[in-house]
C-alpha cells in the first residue's frame, strides 16, 4: 500500500510527499496502523464495498482467487473476507492490550481475532508485495491463502507466482498503482485462464493512464468513476498539499473541495473485457 505516503518513484514526489517508508515492512501491522491513522488513511475503507461486489461476481467456481497487488499486511483481505471495518483494526491494533503484545503472541492472537469473524462468503485471496515480513504475517495469521514477495517491475515472476496467477479473477490495488507497469501486468494477464478484471483506487496526483494503455492491448476497457473522488489521508503538512494541489491540477483535475481542503483523494478505476462493460454498470458497483 506503498501510495499512503507515496505516489510516484520520481524525485520530486518522493521529496514532497512523506514517503512511511519504515512502516511498510515491519514484524507485524502495529506501526502501519499507528503512523497512517494518525492522518486518517482510508482507501481500504472505501475499497471494502466495492471489492466485495466484484469478488461475489468474479469468483464463482472453485479455485477462483483475488489478487491483491501491493497488498501490505492483507489489510484489503481482512476486510474483504472479515465482519471488520477499517475502523475496527485501527481500534484492534492501538488498544493496549495488542500494543503490549510481542509480535509472536500478536499473531496467535490475531490468528484467533480474524478466524472468529470470517464470513461464510469469504474467497480466497493471494497476496503480492515487495515487503517479505509483511507477506510473511499475512499468511501466519490466516489473511492471505498465498503470498508472493517478488518485484515483477524488476524481475521475472516465478513459476509458483505464475501457476497462482492462473486462478486470478479479480485483480485489487489500493495503493502503489504508480509504481507499476507493464511489467508487472503482462506476466498475470498473461498466465490467467481467463482476463482478470482490475479495480484500482489511484491518487489523483498521477495518471493511471499507462497501466490502462496496457491493459487495453489484452482487450480490456478501463472506466473511471465520475460519481465521487475518495478520500486518502490528511496532509503532513503546508508542503505535501501544495505538491497535490499541483498534480492534480497538472492532470487536469480540480482541487477544490478536495486536495485544497487538506486531503490526498483518490479515484476508483474498473477494468474488464469490452463485453462485460455495462454488465453491472460502473455506478452500481461504486455506488452506495
Amino acid at each position: 500500500m506503498a501510495e499512503a505516503g507515496k505516489d510516484d518513484a520520481s524525485v520530486p514526489a518522493q521529496r514532497a510527499m512523506t514517503p512511511f517508508d519504515d512502516i511498510y515492512d515491519q514484524a507485524d501491522p502495529r506501526a502501519f496502523f499507528r503512523e497512517l491513522g494518525a492522518f486518517g488513511y482510508r482507501t481500504p475503507h472505501h475499497a471494502q464495498r466495492v471489492f466485495r461486489r466484484l469478488a461475489a461476481l468474479r469468483l464463482r467456481a472453485p479455485g477462483d482467487a483475488v489478487l491483491d497487488l501491493c497488498c501490505s499486511y492483507g489489510i484489503n483481505a481482512a476486510l474483504l473476507n472479515h465482519e471488520v471495518t477499517l475502523d475496527d483494526l485501527y481500534a484492534h491494533y492501538s488498544s493496549p492490550r495488542v500494543v503490549a503484545m510481542t509480535t509472536k503472541e500478536l499473531a496467535e492472537h490475531d490468528r484467533s481475532f480474524y478466524r472468529a469473524r470470517r464470513r461464510p462468503d469469504a474467497v480466497p485471496v493471494i497476496g503480492l508485495d515487495i515487503a517479505p515480513n509483511a507477506i510473511a504475517y499475512a499468511r501466519a495469521v490466516g489473511l492471505l491463502d498465498d503470498g508472493f514477495t517478488e518485484n515483477l517491475e524488476t524481475t521475472p515472476p516465478s513459476r509458483e507466482l505464475l501457476d497462482a496467477a492462473r486462478n486470478i479473477r479479480l485483480i485489487t490495488i489500493t495503493g502503489g498503482a504508480s509504481f507499476l507497469s507493464r511489467a508487472t501486468f503482462q506476466p498475470l494477464l498473461h498466465g490467467a485462464r481467463t482476463p482478470p478484471w482490475v479495480a484500482a483506487f489511484v491518487l489523483r496526483t498521477g495518471s493511471y493512464a499507462p497501466i490502462a494503455e496496457h491493459l487495453s492491448e489484452h482487450g480490456l476497457v478501463t472506466e473511471a468513476y465520475t460519481g465521487r473522488t475518495f478520500v486518502q489521508r490528511r496532509f503532513t503538512g503546508a508542503a505535501e498539499q501544495r505538491y497535490a494541489i499541483d498534480a492534480v491540477t497538472a492532470q487536469g483535475h480540480d482541487p477544490d473541495g478536495k486536495e485544497a481542503a487538506g486531503h490526498f483523494h483518490t479515484a476508483l478505476h474498473l477494468t474488464r473485457p469490452a463485453a462485460d462493460v455495462g454488465t453491472p454498470l460502473l455506478d452500481a458497483l461504486a455506488g452506495r
